[in-house]
């Protein structure tokens, strides 16, 4: 008795060489055909399986597969598969369309943690306060999380890769270190919202309740390092210095030491911030770094000192370029490297340490420790003048009021410490005390 199924054998699917369909038997057929392509020679032909069956009354046909890719064997496995869809009243070859649609759109919404946080920041960029924060994000993500997770499918990303990327630096580099985690946290859930990742997957860069079980809170790591800063004993003696040197980058120094202004704000101020008449710079919030009250939004108006405004009354001025301190690029201000490297061509200071040499921010500490101990102005005069934070809420209402005229004297008698003769021989001139305000 003939058989009903498997009834050819992998010798013969190897010898079949006559254009025609050979029946395997369950709907199963080795289709043999003519070869087209263009380099076949004359007799040439190719084999594949074809799947033969019947539904609601209709014949279909649906492909297999070449046989250099499917043994018999495999497929008859894959014919059996087809003919139980079938027998349960589905249609194989529609299940296979789904299928592939299936995939293709899952394939779509698949991005890499990249492409994902690419795309975040770009969602996201509008609503920050400048360009530099964008850059930051950028920056981070490349040192830090990209050589881990960049390729990485935005979905799989988990708690192995989230360790890979903090635990080198989350003791050694913990600032950093929190703010990576944020940043991948936020681009995680705005993967999520967007159907990159699946709806209810936790999200492994977490803080609270998740990552604070493995890791130490910043605060008990984070070690703050101050910027190395001048003894302001030593003030005098460096501003004539500063004085004798003619570059921009010297006039801007200068400028941001009487002001005690962050070096940031100083290398971005404008014209247009500067009211000569009031003798007072106004600071707009973008790159104040005022945090009164809790609001880093919020503007700083620094008292300008008759050297401050003497400065700027004579420092060069570019054509159509805003910046009171122009840059080397036309229309452009000072780099921000510009004041560093003109402290480092000043050689060692008397103060210096090995890898602590003053920076152009530390004269802020500078400002601050001169205020403790050679004056009697009250400690928020002072804080105030650097825009530092004020943690009591009615303490911070009352600072708002800004007790200008009092910043106005101080920041007078420090200008006027600053240029004092510098002591000689090697000994220090003690300020005497200011006039208790």
């Amino acid at each position: 008795m003939a058989r009903t199924i498997n009834k050819l054998s992998a010798v013969e699917v190897v010898k079949k060489s006559e254009p025609g369909d050979y029946g395997d038997g369950g709907g199963l057929y080795l289709q043999v055909s003519k070869s087209t392509s263009k380099n076949a020679a004359q007799g040439d032909v190719t084999k594949s399986w074809l799947f033969r069956f019947m539904l609601a009354g209709k014949a279909r046909y649906m492909g297999l597969g070449d046989v250099q890719t499917f043994s018999l064997k495999e497929a008859r496995d894959r014919a059996r598969a087809a003919r139980q869809l079938v027998a349960d009243g589905k249609d194989p070859i529609e299940e296979r369309r789904e299928r592939t649609a299936a995939l293709r759109a899952a394939d779509a919404k698949r991005i890499t943690f990249k492409q994902a946080s690419e795309r975040y920041i770009t969602a996201n960029s509008a609503g920050w306060k400048n360009a530099k924060h964008g850059e930051q994000w950028k920056n981070t993500l490349e040192t830090y999380a990209y050589p881990v997770v960049g390729d990485l499918p935005v979905e799989k990303v988990d708690d192995g890769h989230i360790s890979q990327i903090l635990d080198p630096i989350w003791t050694t580099k913990n600032e950093t270190a929190n703010r990576v985690r944020g940043r991948i946290e936020n681009i995680l859930d705005w993967a999520r919202v967007k159907g990159f990742r699946p709806k209810h997957s936790p999200n492994p860069a977490v803080w609270k309740g998740h990552l604070d079980k493995s890791y130490p809170k910043p605060s008990k790591v984070k070690k703050v390092v101050h910027q190395p800063a001048l003894p302001f004993e030593e003030l005098p003696a460096f501003v004539v210095r500063l004085r004798a040197n003619a570059s921009i980058s010297a006039r801007a120094l200068e400028f941001a030491i009487l002001t005690a202004a962050r070096t940031g704000a100083v290398i971005g101020a404008k014209w247009v911030e500067i009211d000569f008449a009031e003798k007072v710079w106004t600071v707009p919030a973008s790159r104040a770094g005022t945090k009164l009250g809790g609001d880093n939004k919020r503007e700083h108006r620094v008292p300008l000192c008759e050297r401050a405004l003497e400065i700027l009354q004579t420092v060069p001025r570019e054509k159509d370029n805003e910046h009171l301190f122009a840059g080397g690029r036309l229309g452009k201000g000072l780099s921000d490297m510009a004041m560093n490297e003109l402290m480092k061509g000043f050689g060692a200071l008397p103060s210096d340490t090995p890898g602590r040499q003053p920076v152009p921010h530390g004269f802020r500490s500078t400002f601050k420790d001169w205020a403790k101990e050679r004056t009697n102005f009250a400690d928020d005069i002072s804080e105030a003048a650097l825009a530092h934070v004020i943690s009591d809420k009615t303490q911070s209402a009352y600072e708002r009021r800004d007790k200008f005229e009092k910043r106005r004297k101080l920041m007078a008698a420090w200008a006027r410490f600053a240029a004092q003769a510098p002591a000689s021989g090697g000994n220090v001139v003690v300020l005497a005390m200011a006039a208790k305000v």
